[in-house]
């Protein structure tokens, strides 16, 4: 069973939304950061990554860094200004890239169902980013960008939530990469039919933003130990999301470019895929089904396939695209142990498509680079139903959803 509540949002004007609006902290580094809020005050990079306004060099988790995202904070709640709402609501979120929409509801979620699993996830997560993200909701005490959930498409939630995209929206803008946003408030009396309707749902899935979902556990859990009075109830209990239907994601390759060959001539790596890939010469770029891999080598494209006799993966886990690649080729022949920690290797959204890879080989920054086809919404779920954990960087969701639109104060 889901639990969703509506909550009092903390927002900016209409007219300040596109202005406030920023791309998730966690896919922009310090320097695209700072160019992105240049000359813009009331971009929420400001708080989200404060160290922006800080020389260059800070440790971006020094204390000075999270002091700056609360005076930040404090800046912005008087200059935009933001506002909270005086009644708890639900919202809608659409997001529009190119023809493709998918419209999602905000509401906040229940800490204790991530805890326990009714709230699924796919990702380990870092000690180092869930500190960072921790100490950030505590120091301001919001969370001020939605955690990305998706469920199994429910025709009862579809029907209570289609009536609110013929209002007049909240916010209503076009990002400077060209992403439209459009929010609309819920009126107050579906707040109990939209609860009641997601009771039906068993469980939700992150999507995107494990960094955030445990962080906003973690907060809780030190909010909890301060308060000898904690009911469960507090707002600290809960965390901010967005929840889409299943039947309107998708998800783009997360690619692979590797720095080196692990100490082979490009003759003899070619030669050592062959135990365990059938190799084509002047490949597409782009797999077009699963089990198929696009690699850049020496200016030239080659496609990979399993070979038919090769020890067949058995496990959910093992069957993943990732996984093949990961144990049949940047493991036993690259070197490549624990991606999560390998500085050999860079992982690079699908949204930059494969010209993004031939840059890379081509002006030496890698020396081979791999396109993926995507991994699906159904491997995702069975993953997270089967309580497993996905090899790192196997999803990339887009269009992101961005920070300081709506904000959760705890």
């Amino acid at each position: 069973m889901a639990i969703v509540k509506p909550f009092h949002a903390q927002r900016p004007h209409s007219a300040q939304a596109a202005a406030v609006s920023a791309v998730p902290y966690d896919v922009v580094n310090t320097a695209e950061a700072r160019a992105l809020a240049a000359d813009n005050p009331l971009s929420f990079l400001h708080v989200s990554r404060p160290e922006i306004d800080l020389p260059d060099g800070t440790d971006m988790y020094a204390d000075e860094v999270y002091a700056k995202a609360k005076s930040n904070f404090d800046q912005l709640i008087a200059q935009a200004p933001l506002i909270i709402e005086t009644h708890p609501s639900f919202y809608l979120y659409r997001l529009r890239m190119g023809d493709r929409e998918q419209t999602g509801l905000v509401a906040c979620c229940s800490v204790d169902e991530y805890d326990n699993n009714i709230i699924c996830k796919h990702e380990r997560t870092r000690r180092d980013k869930e500190d960072d993200r921790t100490r950030h909701i505590l120091t301001i005490r919001a969370q001020t960008g939605p955690v990305f959930l998706t469920y199994r498409a429910d025709k009862c939630v579809n029907t209570l939530l289609e009536p609110a995209t013929l209002s007049e929206p909240l916010f209503d803008f076009i990002a400077v990469d060209g992403i439209a946003h459009t929010i609309w408030r819920i009126p107050n009396e579906l707040n109990a039919p939209l609860a009641e309707a997601f009771t039906a749902v068993p469980v939700l899935y992150i999507a995107d933003g494990h960094h955030r979902a445990k962080s906003a556990s973690r907060a809780r859990e030190a909010l909890q130990s301060q308060n000898p009075n904690h009911t469960g109830e507090e707002e600290y209990n809960f965390f901010q999301c967005v929840i889409f239907p299943d039947d309107q994601l998708r998800i783009l390759p997360y690619n692979r470019a590797v720095k080196d060959l692990n100490s082979h001539t490009p003759e003899a790596f070619l030669e050592a895929l062959q135990f365990s890939f059938q190799i084509t010469e002047n490949a597409a770029p782009l797999p077009t089904e699963r089990g198929h891999f696009a690699m850049y080598l020496g200016g030239k494209w080659y496609g990979l396939k399993l070979k038919p006799e090769a020890t067949q993966p058995l496990s959910i886990i093992d069957r993943l695209d990732v996984s093949i690649l990961q144990d049949r080729l940047l493991s036993p022949i690259l070197g490549i142990a624990d991606p999560r920690t390998d500085k050999r290797i860079d992982f690079i959204g699908g949204i930059r498509g494969t010209d993004e890879l031939e840059r890379l080989v081509n002006n030496g920054q890698a020396a081979v680079a791999f396109s993926m086809f995507a991994t699906t919404l159904e491997e995702l779920m069975a993953v997270s139903d089967a309580d497993e954990i996905m090899p790192p960087k196997s999803t990339w969701f887009e269009p992101k959803l961005r920070d300081g639109l709506l904000s959760h104060l705890i």
